[in-house]
């Protein structure tokens, strides 16, 4: 059966008891610590937080009928990950976020560049994810976007 339109209810249907948890609780708890403006979306299998067209009318770079990506949350294999974009430009934050991290969860950081990553799921540190959706408004990540875009 081909799904023609994917929904966040069928994307969290899908999940593993464990995994829905889990996800639901960092989705609700992105949406409540999320500044003003950013949309949830869900798109390539992955639950959103996007600038919308209206605030960011150029859209994404490499397909400008998408919308600015800012956060993501995606259920992996072997791990939940968490994708913010916003790292990816801002090196303070980053910083800040790998000096928090030790403070609120016992496991290693495993992170790439604007992805981490999740391997035991009941030791997701919600409230460091909480402080980290709120770091960043939508006018300071297009902002930052554009900076390293134009680069």
């Amino acid at each position: 059966m081909e799904i023609k339109e994917y929904t966040l209810k069928h994307f969290i249907d899908q999940l593993p008891d464990d995994r829905k948890r889990a996800i639901e609780q960092l989705r609700k708890t992105i949406l409540d610590n999320l500044p003003k403006g950013f949309v949830e979306t869900i798109s390539y299998g992955t639950i959103d937080f996007v600038v919308p067209h209206s605030i960011y009318p150029n859209g994404y770079h490499c397909n400008p009928k998408q919308p600015l990506p800012f956060i993501s949350i995606a259920s992996q294999k072997n791990y939940i990950a968490l994708y913010h974009t916003g790292m990816y430009g801002d090196t303070e934050l980053t910083n800040w976020f790998k000096e928090e991290y030790p403070k609120h969860c016992k496991p290693k950081l495993d992170m790439g560049k604007g992805c981490i990553r999740f391997k035991k799921i009941e030791q997701i540190p919600y409230g460091l994810i909480a402080e980290l959706s709120g770091k960043m408004n939508t006018n300071e990540w297009i902002k930052i976007y554009e900076t390293n875009i134009k680069r």
